[in-house]
């Protein structure tokens, strides 16, 4: 399984709840993508599981030996007391699904209809939960209102504002913060043993804390669009010349990747340039910002046309331009 780097604090709070028998049924794991939430919960779920299974309590962290037989039968997708929910694979083959469907949330009855066969537990990991279709959403809350006894759900959540209130209310909440820079490296360099230090560097500063982003901008020359979307920025582009550049170069398919990135970083850029702002100027630039944010946040799921989404945000960026604001 994926090692877990950093997220010290919240392996802490699972491991004593767990301990401590005070295990919450459903945990509702939050924070920015790519900052190891599933990885978390996938641990969190095979550790249950093997302690249900007669792995003693005092092992430490949340981690589970490879050759312990529930670890072998989570990673063989075969463990009769485990379900993980997530996007399927389209008939095509290509891409994924657009949700997770409720007729999948509703297999969950199969393995609440017995008691468990390897395990104490029954365990559910959703990544993400934000990915539920409405109706799959409340046959989801029907078993979080009423949890099968040994029962523990596991939800992954990008945007946990966006749920249910009444899916919220039966959680407990563990939101994992940004990595420190050590344990940013450790990660890459773990993931990316052939990178150099500079680019490990690179890719440390263009994930913010979140290991999971910085593996996927590998290869993308992020700094280059880094440059691109300053510039923008910096000179407000009355010409609209590079919003239109920027736009061509990442509307082909070829450039899916770091059109994400684009999706990705935007609004990170906008949020910095708030912070050096007071009165007017930033309230103006928080605006801008919860745009960028909402539109970058939907745009795949909503499979906008990425054209058209990275002109309308590169024209957010313009809108911070010096020039821009006093005209």
């Amino acid at each position: 399984m994926t090692p877990l780097f950093g997220h010290d604090e919240a392996v802490a709070a699972f491991r004593d709840a767990l301990a401590g028998g005070r295990l919450h049924h459903a945990w509702l794991i939050t924070g920015p993508e790519g900052i190891g939430k599933a990885t978390f919960a996938d641990k969190a779920a095979l550790r249950v599981l093997a302690e249900g299974a007669g792995l003693a309590a005092a092992t430490p962290g949340i981690d589970v030996p490879d050759d312990h037989a529930s670890a072998r039968l989570v990673a063989a997708g075969s463990h009769p007391d485990h379900v993980r929910l997530e996007r399927l694979v389209k008939d095509s083959g290509a891409d994924l699904a657009r949700s997770i469907s409720v007729d999948q949330v509703r297999r969950l009855q199969r393995l609440f209809a017995r008691s468990g066969s390897q395990s104490l537990w029954r365990t559910v990991v959703i990544d993400s939960v934000d990915d539920l279709q409405r109706e799959g959403a409340n046959a989801l809350l029907k078993n979080l209102e009423e949890p099968p006894p040994h029962s523990l759900f596991l939800l992954v959540s990008h945007a946990p504002e966006r749920l249910l209130p009444t899916i919220r209310s039966r959680c407990r909440v563990l939101r994992l913060k940004p990595l420190d820079d050590h344990a940013m490296t450790a990660a890459l360099r773990a993931a990316l043993p052939e990178a150099d230090d500079h680019e490990i560097a690179e890719l440390r500063a263009a994930g913010q804390g979140r290991p999971g982003t910085a593996i996927a901008f590998q290869g993308l020359d992020i700094a280059a669009l880094d440059r691109a979307m300053l510039e923008i920025a910096s000179s407000g582009d009355r010409t609209n010349a590079q919003r239109s550049a920027l736009a061509r170069s990442l509307s082909g398919k070829a450039a899916q990747a770091r059109y994400e990135a684009l999706l990705a970083r935007l609004p990170s850029l906008i949020a910095t340039a708030a912070r050096a702002r007071r009165g007017p100027a930033l309230a103006e630039a928080l605006g801008l910002w919860e745009r960028a944010r909402d539109l970058a946040g939907s745009a795949t799921r909503l499979s906008l046309d990425p054209e058209s989404t990275v002109f309308e945000l590169a024209g957010m960026l313009a809108a911070l331009a010096p020039a821009r604001r006093a005209a």
